[in-house]
């Protein structure tokens, strides 16, 4: 009865969302009301149970999250997006363009919330595309491949991010195991595939070629490049240097400081707000506008992160989360699949990668809580499952139709094959490293 209330609570979700065109916290609210009282949470504690859910949730998100945005925002109005994508082109060549976008949107799709980086950084491949002249779904593809792979598997972005949370894992381990993934998932679904796309029709709208900002400017190179990445560096340094420094001494204790997440980002704002701020000549005002508008992007994104937190909430409560981790126990596949599985399936069903992975985290987190997988594992292969098949229902796929101007045929047999194998090589990624792994 347990399994079957879920399951009509998934159903109510995604009819909410997809038919009802409601909004996904408020689906998320209702949903997770509506299964407390179904697996006999009384009523008097059901509302207690949401609001638990809901506020740890985002209480240890919403600071990461936050400075994140910020961050990402800052990187691409002061023109380092632009200068790392001009110093890639140069370096490389004509003949290498599709590499040196490739390499840009891992860089800059770090630190950029996926949306975000789509709508900013897709006219600088219509820069590219009419500058010189090379067909655009097989230059631009492969960024947009790295943007989204970054946004399934990456922290700091809101589901992994979020995925780290709910099982315990080390933020700096599945980072370093999601970079792992993330390369030949990048390349492969990327580069090696756009191979088979020079010939689809495109002539993306001049409407949305960038306004470049003047040479002269830009933020420097270095600057560019160590800013975007400084979350990066920091965060594997210090999930690194545990392993190099011995005791519990005061340095060890300082690493674990600066290496908890909230710090990295904060520290990395805060250089930000220096290097491609202050000496950019930006005030503190414009910087402040600029976050301003940061949050103003994500709102919704944590409202969301909170209300998949309260149907989690709400399903420990119950306990059923326990009774799901001992069913799944009896199935042959691994738990890595079947998080990977759930994950797809929703992602299928409501469109939305983020949604995809909370919704799956919140039924499969027991069975990871009671030490049965790899937890950074387990975050990699829900992120791998929330990207497969994006089709009619996910807003991306009408993004990249409408930017490059597609049919939905050649949108199908581009984007969607590309959000797919992305998807399955993540899978076989997190499969490979869990046979090394313990």
């Amino acid at each position: 009865m347990a399994i079957l209330s879920i399951l009509i609570c998934l159903v109510l979700l995604v009819i909410l969302v997809t038919w009802a065109k409601l909004n996904p916290f408020v689906a998320f609210l209702i949903v997770s009301i509506l299964a407390g009282l179904l697996l006999g949470i009384p009523m008097d504690k059901v509302v207690a149970s949401v609001q638990k859910g809901l506020g740890d949730t985002l209480g240890q998100l919403a600071i990461i999250i936050c400075l994140g945005a910020m961050l990402g925002k800052l990187i691409a109005v002061s023109g380092a997006a632009q200068q790392i994508t001009e110093t890639m082109v140069n370096a490389v060549g004509e003949k290498r363009i599709m590499w040196a976008m490739v390499v840009t949107g891992f860089i800059v799709g770090i630190p950029l919330f996926y949306g975000i980086g789509f709508v900013l950084l897709v006219p600088f491949i219509f820069s590219v595309v009419y500058k010189y002249k090379l067909p655009a779904v097989y230059i631009g593809l492969p960024m947009l491949t790295a943007l989204s792979v970054t946004h399934g598997f990456l922290p700091p972005h809101p589901s992994p991010t979020a995925l780290v949370v709910m099982f315990h894992a080390n933020m700096g381990l599945t980072l370093i195991y999601g970079l792992v993934i993330a390369i030949p998932a990048v390349i492969l679904a990327g580069p090696v595939f756009a191979q088979t796309l020079k010939n689809i029709p495109s002539q993306p709208l001049k409407t949305f070629v960038a306004d470049e900002i003047a040479q002269n400017k830009l933020p420097g190179s270095f600057k560019s490049f160590f800013t975007s990445l400084l979350p990066v560096i920091l965060l594997m340094l210090t999930a690194l240097l545990p392993f190099v420094i011995h005791g519990k001494g005061t340095l060890l204790k300082t690493v674990s400081f600066i290496g908890d997440p909230a710090i990295v980002m904060l520290i990395s704002l805060l250089v930000a707000t220096f290097t491609l701020g202050i000496t950019q000549k930006k005030t503190m005002q414009e910087l402040g506008d600029i976050y301003g508008d940061a949050l103003k992007d994500i709102a919704l994104i944590l409202l969301i992160i909170g209300g998949s937190g309260a149907f989690k909430q709400v399903l420990t409560d119950s306990g059923v989360t326990a009774q799901i981790a001992a069913t799944l126990q009896t199935y042959t596949l691994s738990p890595l699949i079947l998080g990977w599985l759930i994950a797809a399936i929703i992602r299928i069903c409501i469109g939305s990668a983020t949604i995809a992975g909370l919704t799956a985290a919140g039924i499969v987190s027991a069975l990871v809580l009671q030490g049965h997988v790899n937890p950074e594992l387990m975050v990699l292969s829900i992120g791998a499952g929330s990207l497969a098949f994006s089709h009619v229902n996910d807003s991306g796929f009408w993004l990249f139709k409408e930017y490059f101007n597609l049919t939905v045929k050649d949108t199908f047999r581009s984007w969607s094959v590309m959000e797919s194998l992305v998807s399955f090589i993540g899978l076989a990624g997190v499969l490979l490293l869990n046979l090394v792994v313990k």
